[in-house]
């Protein structure tokens, strides 16, 4: 008889499954719209809001070498692209002018009917008259036939030419996609540092700012000397403050560097901070190499410049661009390169201090060397 009992429902099984399901769907959106909100960014303090905008700013120099970068690739490849170009048209020009004179040839050919030599010899009773004419078509045979040898040539250096060209347009091409790319970094990253300032409020804008100042001028707050990063960190986002310095700034001011300028080791160098102290309260403008704004290397490689020498436009190969020297062995003039990807640079003046051009809203100054890593140094000149 126990076969032929009804099965029994599960407590969970029909209405009380749906029911049960949007139970559980609903509790678990509360749990998760409560959790969102618990967990939600809290408010930043200035002190977090400036090591963010300090790592963004820095990121952003290091997107705007990359487009220095691409920049200069793009220039060259634009430039080289353009002297084709010029070329293939001057050798249109010649092949058209050597088409027009085998033209001209053929056609005087047809108008004297083409004769074979033997009729003409037949046809003429003046024997000398015939030499003369057989000599005077032999030289044009040879003119013609040179002819269609310069059209040859023009048309196979022409196809050569234009092959080149469509490989430097598409190099071309290439380096400007990477400069929009690059680009896009660079103002994204400025932005989000800017939106990061703009939720500031006044008191903490002021706060921030007399941070950033007293690191500008290695000082803190209290008076003492401001003390940089290590390589390999954030830098102006790790740097503390401390009575004394580092050891490499004691060893600047221990060779005299705080006991006032440092006389330049040459001329050129003279002439390098020259121009570079001539810019200073000019504004920082990514990707700009002067006479109004600058951007870091492109304020080295116009202070040079200035000086008669010829500087690459990135910090990553200006490095490169003389002889590398310890910091011990800096002199004025030389260029001093930070952060672990050589981002950042700055013309040495002595006394432990360069000139620079920082970051976006802070102009050409003088700074310590010490407020960011230390990463190397090149004597040029």
């Amino acid at each position: 008889m126990a076969a032929h009992r009804k099965p029994r429902q599960s407590p969970l099984g029909g209405p009380a499954v749906r029911t049960a399901a949007t139970l559980a769907l609903a509790s678990a959106a509360t749990a998760t719209l409560f959790e969102g909100s618990g967990h939600a960014d809290p408010r930043l303090t200035t002190a977090q809001v400036k090591a963010k905008v300090d790592r963004l700013y820095q990121e952003a120099e290091v997107a705007t070498e990359k487009y220095n970068g691409a920049k200069e690739q793009a220039d060259a490849s634009r430039a080289a692209f353009d002297r084709l170009r010029d070329e293939a048209a001057r050798r249109t020009e010649r092949l058209n002018t050597a088409r027009d004179g085998l033209g001209a040839m053929a056609t005087a050919q047809y108008r004297s009917g083409g004769l074979d030599p033997a009729v003409q010899l037949a046809l003429t009773s003046d024997p000398d008259e015939y030499l003369e004419r057989a000599a005077l078509a032999e030289k044009a045979g040879d003119r013609q036939a040179a002819a269609v040898t310069a059209v040859r040539r023009e048309l196979g250096a022409l196809r050569q030419l234009r092959g080149e060209a469509a490989g430097k347009l598409t190099t071309l091409r290439g380096h400007e996609e990477e400069l929009r790319r690059q680009k896009a970094a660079v103002l994204g990253k400025l932005e989000a540092a800017r939106t990061l300032l703009a939720r500031l409020t006044a008191e903490e804008r002021a706060r921030y700012d007399a941070a950033v100042a007293a690191r500008d001028s290695g000082r803190a707050p209290d008076g003492t000397r401001a003390t940089g990063g290590t390589s390999g960190g954030t830098g102006t986002a790790a740097a503390t403050f401390a009575t004394g310095g580092s050891a490499a700034a004691r060893a600047d001011r221990s060779s005299g560097g705080e006991r006032g300028p440092v006389t330049a080791p040459n001329t050129r160098a003279a002439e390098a901070i020259s121009f570079a102290r001539a810019q200073l309260g000019k504004p920082y403008v990514w990707g700009a190499t002067g006479p109004s704004a600058y951007d870091c290397s492109g304020l080295t490689q116009a202070a040079w410049r200035a000086a008669g020498v010829s500087l690459p436009r990135t910090t990553y190969t200006q490095i490169n661009a003389g002889q590398r020297v310890s910091r011990s062995q800096l002199a004025p003039g030389d260029l001093i390169f930070f952060y672990s990807g050589i981002s950042h640079v700055g013309l040495y003046i002595g006394g432990g201090q360069m000139i620079h051009a920082p970051r976006p809203g802070a102009p050409v100054r003088i700074a310590p060397i010490d407020e960011m890593p230390f990463a190397g140094a090149t004597r040029v000149g």
